[in-house]
């Protein structure tokens, strides 16, 4: 690792034969760059986006949609994807930078077993469930149709998140997340 650089840990444990499944971005050098903090953030936004989707009845393609909505507008105004936003979205612009799914179920396993769509429609959550939030933005080193600020960035933020009868509680919300708080723990 080198100065400037950022490191993405994906980690779990387990407890009592459960899973789980958290990721952070931290800088090696314990300071944000002025384009890593504008894609964390960007990130960051997304996903308490898609945990305030997180609820009874939600899909997992809602949840990610909230993800997807926040980060391909983000995208847009730094320059990443072409818009308009709304062409941006119906053509998939984001997916250069975010090809993944925002969601997975977590429970005896990392990816715990779980039909994900039920008589061919997205699956509705139930209290009791435990899913993974996890939206990510990553810009190849090599990318040159990004600006080059942004080539070599890549960021996930990942927590563990429980439906209850009434909304969702974040299980790992212990671990830092905010740009002040990662900063902090990198100093530590």
């Amino acid at each position: 690792m080198e100065e400037g650089d950022l490191l993405l840990v994906d980690a779990g444990c387990e407890y009592g034969y459960y899973a789980s499944d958290v990721t952070r971005t931290f800088p090696v050098n314990g300071k944000f760059t002025e384009p890593q903090k504008r894609i964390y953030e960007l990130v960051l936004r997304a996903q308490e986006a898609s945990i305030a989707a997180t609820a009874p009845g939600a899909t997992l393609d809602e949840i990610h949609d909230a993800s997807v909505r926040i980060i391909t507008e983000g995208l847009v105004a730094m320059g990443l994807c072409e818009g308009p936003l709304q062409v941006a979205l119906t053509e998939e612009r984001y997916k250069r930078y975010f090809m993944h799914k925002t969601s997975h179920y977590l429970g005896m396993d990392v990816h715990d077993v779980g039909r994900y769509h039920l008589g061919g429609k997205p699956r509705p959550l139930e209290p009791g469930v435990v899913i993974t939030v996890e939206p990510g933005v990553y810009v190849p080193p090599n990318d040159d149709k990004a600006p080059a600020e942004f080539r070599g960035i890549g960021v996930r933020i990942e927590d563990d998140v429980l439906l209850t009868k009434t909304g969702a509680r974040v299980l790992s919300s212990g671990v830092p997340k905010s740009v002040a708080d990662i900063e902090l723990a990198c100093k530590s």
